[in-house]
Formats: structure tokens, sequence, C-alpha cells
């Protein structure tokens, strides 16, 4: 009994394209090259103009790296005797960070369904946007003052500025996340009657959900590198220790913060991409 056996068709091979189907893919991605050529000189007469309002001067620069090189030598060996206060205000600034992000990725979701232009009408969403807008424009260290004159000196106030900041930029940032969300089922929904609620609930958030936790990791790493920041102006954390280690000119325990604080930011950095990488 004789079997013939037909040849496999090769998996590797990629489809191909027909001429018509090919030239408009390439149509839509291609650049369009008098776009390029006067967006060019544009962006470079834009960078020129930066360098100079800014008083960029690679001379001055290169002429300074000496004396950047000094501050870094006065650095070694770092002084760990003080390794005992640096964890406890390192503790202290980790769970400010923790709190902070909570407390602002809650209410930034709450007010992002506002500034979602898909969900929220005209009259809530341009409003919400102006809202996140100022939030967004004022630095933390801004509400930190505020809410230390308000509450007191004490991680209280630095999280209460972190809790305040978020809105304005995790909240942009989760809206526009929502919005990019495939409107299939979102339609669908709609189509047979659900609510808004319904619609929100099994439509929107489950397909968010991702790039949502995301952000708030981000939103995270970011606290725990602001929470340093907010303790020069007595928010609590490590911030003030870092402060008065530069202006007593304690460079050793000046360079133990400063490692410390990388080992933290480092960790929570590895376990934050670990994070991602399972859940996307």
């Amino acid at each position: 009994m004789t079997t013939t056996t037909e040849p496999r068709a090769d998996r590797t091979a990629r489809p191909q394209l027909d001429p018509a189907e090919r030239a408009r893919l390439e149509s839509a991605f291609r650049v369009p090259r008098a776009r390029f050529l006067i967006g060019l000189p544009v962006a470079v007469l834009l960078l020129l103009w930066s360098f100079n309002g800014a008083q960029f001067n690679f001379v001055k620069l290169g002429e300074g790296a000496v004396n950047m090189g000094e501050f870094l030598s006065r650095l070694f060996p770092p002084d760990f005797s003080k390794i005992g206060t640096i964890l406890a205000l390192l503790l202290e600034t980790f769970q400010m960070a923790v709190v902070g992000t909570v407390l602002g990725a809650v209410l930034s979701l709450i007010i992002a369904f506002g500034a979602t232009s898909t969900l929220a009408p005209r009259w809530l969403y341009y409003p919400t946007r102006w809202i996140m807008n100022i939030i967004r424009s004022v630095p933390d260290l801004v509400f930190a003052l505020m809410f230390v004159s308000a509450v007191g000196l004490g991680p209280f106030a630095g999280i209460l500025a972190m809790t305040l900041g978020s809105i304005g930029s995790i909240g942009k940032v989760f809206a526009e996340a929502m919005e990019q969300v495939d409107r299939g089922p979102v339609v669908a929904m709609e189509a047979v009657g659900a609510s808004k609620r319904q619609v929100i609930q099994y439509g929107i958030l489950p397909q968010a959900a991702p790039l949502l936790t995301s952000y708030t990791l981000l939103l995270f790493e970011g606290n725990v590198r602001g929470a340093t920041i907010l303790g020069l102006v007595g928010a609590g954390g490590i911030g003030l220790e870092l402060t008065t280690a530069m202006r007593m000119y304690d460079y050793g325990h000046l360079s133990a913060i400063i490692i410390c604080i990388i080992v933290l930011v480092t960790l929570i950095d590895q376990g934050s991409a670990l994070i991602r990488r399972r859940i996307t």
C-alpha cells in the first residue's frame, strides 16, 4: 500500500500583499518629505533658541567639571554611623509614598471618569480637565508648604501634598487610558441597554486595568523620589536629614543617605518592573 505525501506548507512564509494594499500601507506610514524638510529646521531653531535662552554653556560645564569632581570626592568614604536614623527615615519615606499613592490613585481614578471624553458630558469634561491642569502646574513643594502651614511639620503634610499632586498628573493619564480602550464591547453593551455603571464596570475598567495598574506603580516610584524632596520643607521623610547633612557639610553622612536612597529606589524599581511584566 503506497501513500503519497503532500509537501508541507512553509509555516515561516509571510503572507504576500497585493501591490495596492502594499502601496496603501506604505503611504500610511511614510513621513511626508515636505513636512520633514519644514519641521527639521524649525526644530533645530527651537532647540538653539532654547539653548540661548536657558544660558546653556558647554564651556562652563567643562570648566566646572573639576569642582564637580572635588565635590564627589568629598562624599567618600560614606559614614554609616547613623544608619539607624537613616533607615528609620527611609521607612517613613516609604510609608508616606504608600499612603500617598493609594489615596492619590483612588481619587485620581474617581476624577478621571469626569475627564474621560467618551464618558463624561462636556459640562463636566472641560472643568475637570482645567482643574487637573491647574493642579499639575503647581509644584509639589508649594503644596507641601501649604499643608505644613495647615497641619504642621511631619509626614502627614507630605502625604497630603503627594495625594493632591497625584490628581493632576496621574488623573490625566488614567483618563487617557480609559479613552483608548476598544469601543466594540462598550458599544455592544450600550446597544443592549446597559447602564453607565455597567459599561464602566464591565466594559472599560477590565480593558484599562493593566494600564491603570502600571501607571499606579509608576506613581509609587515617583512618590518615593518625591518624598525625599518634600522633606526639604519639613513635610517628613529623609529629605530634612539630607538637607541638614548638606548644610552641616557632613559629606560622609550625606553620602550614606544618598547610597541608602539609591538602594531603596532600585529595589522599588525592580519590584515594580516585575509586577508590570506579570500584568501585561
